[in-house]
């Protein structure tokens, strides 16, 4: 155990109010949750859109860069889509889009497919999702898939730094009460991760130009899980089931104080 003395500022949760450590503690509960859905619901988008199972760097490739062949509906009914209609409907519309995407089988066969599986999220209302009303709007997903547009990356980028580093923000200030030694890799784990933000958004729009940046988003989105993993374990054992440190007893007998 290191002999790195304890800064005049630091307090371990034992020192902390009870209150403090109720609030943190619901603080890392619905983070965690958050964190959980967020993982299934990356993995179900982005899984998949190679035509393999299972989340791979070529399915971040097809996400960001597009499949330089097939078009955006195409990928889309091959990946995250797959699910949503029958296999024969969704054959239906990769075959009227490999031949053209001329407008009248679209208007007999297409569209009311169409409005029966896609209308209810795909109307327009939602500026997230893409607008499959008309044959007009359509037709644009049925071009050569070039990944998600640029003003698409700038909206979800900026969504994404301001809550990411909302929330390693909150955590790492909540872990900076627990007792790690060695104390570097304490400040690894609680300034990676912030690091890996800006890694994980600039290679977003990297894989565009070199492909292989895809495994710079994969790696930073696995530093971030791993080292909000640790944080929310240690700060958890910490505050409920471990024993005060050795280091803080002292100190706290020293100056007198009850720890509780």
């Amino acid at each position: 155990m290191s002999a790195t003395p304890l800064h005049r500022l630091y307090n371990h949760y034992s020192e902390l109010p009870f209150s403090m450590r109720i609030l943190y503690s619901g603080a890392l509960c619905i983070l965690g949750m958050g964190y959980l859905f967020a993982i299934i619901y990356l993995t179900h988008v982005y899984a998949g859109r190679d035509g393999k199972p299972g989340l791979s760097e070529e399915d971040l490739v097809v996400a960001y860069s597009g499949t330089g062949k097939g078009s955006r509906l195409e990928a889309a009914l091959r990946g995250p889509m797959s699910t949503m209609l029958p296999a024969e409907e969704a054959n239906a519309l990769v075959s009227w889009v490999q031949k053209g995407a001329d407008r009248p089988t679209y208007e007999t066969f297409i569209r009311p497919t169409i409005e029966k599986r896609c209308m209810t999220c795909h109307d327009g209302s939602n500026p997230h999702l893409i607008n499959l009303g008309g044959y007009d709007n359509i037709k644009k997903v049925t071009e050569q898939d070039t990944g998600t547009d640029i003003f698409t990356l700038v909206r979800v980028s900026h969504i994404h730094l301001f809550g990411m580093t909302f929330i390693f923000f909150l955590v790492g200030t909540i872990f900076s009460h627990a007792y790690v030694r060695p104390l570097w890799f304490k400040y690894l784990v609680m300034g990676l991760p912030l690091l890996c933000v800006a890694i994980d958004i600039s290679s977003w729009y990297l894989v565009k130009i070199y492909h292989p940046f895809a495994y710079a988003t994969m790696a930073a989105g696995a530093v971030q899980g791993l080292s909000f993993a640790i944080m929310w374990v240690i700060s958890m054992y910490q505050m409920w089931i471990g024993k005060t440190p050795k280091a803080v007893l002292q100190r706290s007998e020293n100056q007198g104080v009850v720890i509780g």
